[in-house]
């Protein structure tokens, strides 16, 4: 047997999306499938994959279809979006990009490239003119970074004048007006006036839209492939499997219209940044946390380390007392059964996520989601002990001191800056050092987090505890500095509510 799509298939493209991974699979193509369904139009995506050619290959051999599996502790139901039209590798056909992006049947390009996949200084919040693939894209031919494809697409683009619009969906502050600065530093920096058509082009014709996207999607795996292919009765070769809950947020600024991605239920809003930031620092921040202490505690998945009570406590306390004060919330949200809701997706033990997939490239995704919480701290006077306790399981996982060993779901995390970090660990006298070196000198999180000496110090006493008392006493020392502990349930801040 062979898959079948749920509804008719599209017969064009509408859209280009770079990062055709799991998440896009799961989210923004289920959007644009219920929106085709709902409103018709030619919304077909064609799928870029910046180097896995083994996604691109199954997705050719099975006619471009796959299935969402929605794993609940109770079920597991499935659907096949039937969304894209088309799928290709960018690192094979770099012009190729280019050349979609300037095929003017494309009305939006849509991004999941994560964090990582934008070239910028994390100290300068600037287009990354020290990065190799960078400096490469300016000098001409097929470009391989993301912004130099985005930028060359549009620069291809402005001749013909069509409209268009880009739609970030990463996890990044602003994330719509963050990439139009980095692609506008891109074409500032090519030679001579060659950027400068384009530029106006932008003005006239580009939007750069923000949105804030959610749900848990978590690694396909053998087991879930079999069971994948006996519910379907024919083989799927790249299921992906998700939670029930599903968000998406829109700035609704598109230049050449876009899909009723409203039928799926995703929301138009100009309060994206409000949506971004209860996302990005509660589940977002509350799940690095629950990564690194889990792995440290020696748990495999997320559910697991939530099941640990002391976990569980320094979980709670860091979305409460320390993330949540950060935050405007957007209208008419109940923070308090958002925050319930956050912790039964956490537990949700059937999905299987693991602690070490959450825990990968924390240099990057912590930079988004500490920073301003912890100055916001400090300005009332207050330590962010859970925010440093999870910055101090971070370093404890990717560049522990020598001779602390953090298990091997902190081994299975991956880090670009793990290498860097584990040469400074490795000379380090204490956490505190190492905590220095890291913050303050390299500037990991920011310039501003650099100067802050006391979280720093915290940070670094906390590494020192992980590692000659283990992450126990770590998270107890953290629990008891804002009055909290597992054996008494309640924060201070609780009590005093």
């Amino acid at each position: 047997m062979t898959i079948t799509a749920d509804h008719p298939r599209p017969e064009r493209a509408g859209i280009l999306h770079l990062g055709l991974g799991s998440f896009h699979r799961a989210h923004q193509a289920v959007y644009t499938a219920a929106a085709m369904q709902a409103e018709g139009g030619d919304w077909g995506i064609v799928g870029v994959a910046s180097r896995s050619r083994s996604i691109v290959d199954a997705m050719h051999a099975q006619d471009f279809l796959y299935s969402v599996a929605t794993i609940s502790p109770d079920t597991t139901s499935l659907s096949i979006p039937g969304a894209h039209t088309d799928a290709f590798v960018a690192a094979d056909d770099p012009a190729r990009v280019v050349a979609q992006i300037a095929e003017p049947g494309i009305r939006i390009v849509t991004l999941t490239v994560t964090e990582n996949g934008y070239s910028y200084s994390a100290a300068t919040q600037r287009l990354d003119l020290d990065d190799e693939t960078v400096r490469t894209d300016l000098r001409g031919g097929a470009p391989r970074s993301t912004i130099g494809q985005l930028a060359r697409g549009l620069q291809a683009r402005a001749a013909t004048g069509a409209p268009i619009s880009i739609l970030s969906c990463d996890n990044l502050a602003a994330n719509g007006k963050h990439t139009e600065k980095l692609v506008r530093e891109f074409l500032q920096e090519l030679p001579g006036s060659e950027g400068a058509e384009t530029l106006a082009y932008l003005d006239r014709a580009v939007t750069f839209p923000s949105s804030m996207v959610d749900r848990i999607v978590p690694a396909t795996t053998p087991e879930l492939r079999a069971r994948v292919s006996t519910l379907l009765g024919a083989r799927d070769d790249i299921p992906v499997p998700a939670e029930p809950f599903t968000m998406w947020a829109i700035e609704d600024a598109f230049a050449a219209g876009r899909p009723a991605w409203e039928a799926g239920g995703a929301v138009f809003t100009d309060e994206v940044g409000r949506y971004e930031q209860m996302k990005v620092r509660m589940l977002n921040g509350t799940h690095s946390l629950l990564a690194y202490l889990g792995a440290l505690s020696g748990a495999a998945t997320i559910p697991a380390a939530v099941g640990i009570v002391r976990i569980e406590r320094a979980a709670r306390g860091v979305m409460r007392d320390e993330y949540e004060p950060s935050i405007d919330l957007p209208s008419g949200v109940d923070v308090r059964a958002y925050e319930s809701e956050l912790f039964e997706r956490f537990a949700n033990s059937a999905l299987g996520h693991r602690t070490s997939q959450v825990g990968t490239d924390g240099s990057v995704k912590l930079r988004q989601r500490i920073p301003e919480p912890v100055l916001l701290s400090l300005s009332r006077g207050e330590m962010p002990h859970l925010i440093a306790l999870t910055v101090a399981g971070y370093l404890s996982c990717i560049a522990p001191l020598p001779g602390f060993d953090p298990g091997l779901h902190a081994a299975a995390m991956t880090d670009a800056a793990r290498e860097r970090l584990a040469a400074l660990a490795a000379t380090a006298q204490n956490g505190r050092e190492l905590a220095r070196r890291v913050i303050a000198e390299q500037r990991l999180f920011g310039t501003e987090l650099a100067e802050q000496d006391a979280f720093i110090d915290r940070v670094g006493a906390l590494v020192d505890v992980i590692r000659r008392q283990g992450v126990d006493a770590a998270i107890d020392d953290a629990l008891d500095a804002i009055g909290s502990h597992p054996t008494t349930g309640h924060t201070m801040k609780e009590m005093q509510r």
